[in-house]
């Protein structure tokens, strides 16, 4: 339903959407009525199409009603056929969103926010997704507007706080790389010393997921909401002076939703 619900922002700037699996004409069209899907679903037999762009899944045992499943992953094309980029997850049971994608890429998606006034900077912080479901990766962004001549230090930054995004261990969540901008080199001359800095406007991206796993399920059994908190911490400096190391506590209210596992009947 991800995709159905971002299909319009989706849409806007000229995109299109199409999915596709190796399961029937039928089994596709009984989902796509039942989750009022609108987009296309693609039926590929005998996963033809999926053995020719080689992401068969061949760890399958192909005795296995599963196997025919493609390795899990989303393929952005141009009007050319061309693809530009691919994101792939280590196993079927996982999905990135595409709201996340579209966020790694640089775009923007329409989520609700939180704006939060710092020490010598701006915070505003979003997750992609605000509906989850078992697999589902999804990203807590940071949209991060340091003052007017004032930079904070970036990872790699030694002798001072770099900043750093901390989420506090959750059973069922899974908790991924960050991604972070390339910094800017500030050379301040006083202590001939060059460092790593963000003095233009930034964006962190924290990649997390609910727990596939036996363990994650079972301490996700029966949730149907869950709040993922951390910390932002950071120290701000202008031309001359160094101010005192900062933390902004956050959260992120999550709606955990059941996988849909029913399949169409057979006839």
């Amino acid at each position: 339903m991800e995709l159905q619900d971002r299909l319009p922002e989706i849409s806007k700037p000229g995109m299109g959407l199409a999915a596709i699996s190796y399961d029937p004409v039928r089994t596709l069209a009984d989902f796509s009525m039942r989750r009022g899907i609108t987009f296309p679903l693609l039926s590929d037999p005998g996963s033809e199409t999926i053995k020719r762009y080689g992401i068969l899944n061949t760890t399958i045992d192909p005795k296995n009603a599963l196997y025919g499943y493609p390795f899990p992953g989303t393929f952005m094309v141009d009007r050319r056929g061309v693809v530009t980029s691919r994101v792939f997850e280590p196993s079927y049971q996982e999905r990135s969103t595409i709201s996340s994608l579209l966020v790694r890429l640089g775009r923007k998606v329409d989520a609700p926010a939180t704006k939060v006034t710092g020490a010598h900077l701006d915070l505003t912080s979003y997750a992609t997704d605000q509906i989850a479901t078992l697999g589902t990766h999804f990203s807590l962004v940071l949209d991060v507007r340091p003052a007017p001549s004032v930079h904070v230090y970036a990872p790699g930054a030694s002798g001072y706080q770099p900043v750093r995004l901390t989420l506090n261990a959750q059973l069922g969540v899974v908790v991924r790389a960050a991604q972070f901008p390339e910094p800017e080199d500030y050379f301040f001359k006083p202590l001939n010393e060059h460092v790593p800095v963000y003095q233009r406007p930034f964006r962190i991206v924290q990649d997390v997921m609910l727990d596939p796993s036996k363990d994650g399920s079972a301490a996700l059994k029966d949730v149907t909401a869950l709040t993922i908190t951390g910390t932002f911490e950071y120290q701000a400096c202008d031309d001359t002076v160094c101010f005192a190391p900062q933390s902004i506590p956050l959260s992120w209210p999550i709606t955990v939703k059941p996988l849909d596992r029913e399949r169409a009947k057979p006839q």
